[in-house]
């Protein structure tokens, strides 16, 4: 198999330390991570904690840290683990919107095009997190969708260099 598609984390089914409720796991220095935790923060409201693993590897000791690093993890409190992409599909279970952690388990393209796109942005977060910025602003509560204007600008001057062309 390719190394571009072999996901580079593990995938972690259960905990033996569960929490009391369910708990998303994420990188605390990583400015990606924490950006787009604020915006999952925003669509779960507050049926799901998250934390770092920074602060709760040493409650999860059948988890290795290194795979903390490598992966976000969304770790139910019947001991359950979802890791990866499917962390941020199961949260987003949690607030009523189920069809993308059923897609994640049912359909192996979907759950392959998933991992090895969070395997890639994984690799680059530094400019995930730059394009992300340049893309939506700086606030993660408040989206400025500037993309919709470097959108409009590079179709005006496509349009325009084939008529110049």
């Amino acid at each position: 198999m390719l190394n571009f598609i072999r996901p580079m984390f593990a995938k972690i089914d259960h905990t033996n330390f569960p929490p009391k409720r369910p708990t998303l796991v994420c990188d605390g220095t990583c400015g990606f991570c924490k950006f787009w935790k604020t915006r999952w923060e925003l669509k779960t409201g507050n049926t799901i904690d998250y934390v770092t693993y920074q602060n709760v590897a040493d409650d999860f000791p059948d988890i290795p840290i290194k795979e903390f690093k490598k992966a976000s993890r969304l770790i139910e409190s019947d001991g359950r683990v979802y890791s990866g992409p499917d962390s941020a599909y199961r949260s987003l279970f949690h607030s009523g919107k189920q069809h993308w952690h059923s897609w994640y388990k049912h359909n192996r393209l979907f759950r392959k095009l998933s991992d090895i796109g969070y395997n890639h942005i994984a690799k680059h977060r530094s400019f995930y997190y730059k394009l992300t910025l340049f893309c939506l602003g700086k606030n993660p509560k408040n989206l400025t969708h500037y993309w919709i204007l470097y959108l409009i600008i590079f179709i005006g001057i496509g349009i325009s260099s084939a008529y110049i062309f």
